[in-house]
């Protein structure tokens, strides 16, 4: 099982381990990736306990608390966010790879931190919503992520 720090600690993190093991010339967006979500979710834990990813939960919610996530696979840095979030932003992630839960950034642009806080706060919102929500909103709430990953896997090859 991953780690699952509170941002208050201080000491070596999944987080660290996970930017620490991606290749050099993206470890410095990770950690602006990573800093823009501890501003826009300021008192998250942080955590590494799902597959491994640097993730970010608010205890008290569905998906155990869970609206963001972050990683890297070539060629982009990539943001796990609520179906929803990605959907409702399409026109602000034009020229991004996108699936129904993953946006792809390019690895080799700059990628907008204005952009990736509000989208945070967007799947922040996006989880407040469904706080309570019956069954049938289950597709919005609660999304499999297993299933969207290699979604997303199998159309980042066929590009």
């Amino acid at each position: 099982m991953g780690i699952k720090v509170s941002l208050k600690r201080a000491g070596v993190s999944g987080v660290d381990k996970y930017i620490a093991n991606a290749p050099k010339a993206v470890q410095g967006k990770l950690r602006k990736i990573r800093a823009a979500i501890r501003e826009a979710a300021p008192g998250a834990t942080e955590r590494t306990d799902y597959f491994q990813l640097p993730g970010y939960s608010y205890e008290g919610y569905d998906y155990d608390g869970m609206f963001v996530w972050f990683s890297f696979k070539k060629p982009n840095v990539r943001l796990h966010l609520r179906p929803p979030v990605i959907q409702n932003h399409k026109k602000e992630l034009a020229g991004c790879a996108t699936t129904k839960a993953i946006v792809g950034f390019p690895a080799d642009r700059a990628i907008s931190m204005a952009l990736v806080k509000k989208l945070v706060k967007a799947s922040l919102e996006s989880r407040a919503r469904c706080r309570g929500a019956w069954m049938w909103m289950a597709r919005y709430c609660y999304w499999p992520v297993v299933h969207l990953v290699s979604t997303f896997d199998h159309h980042s090859t066929q590009q």
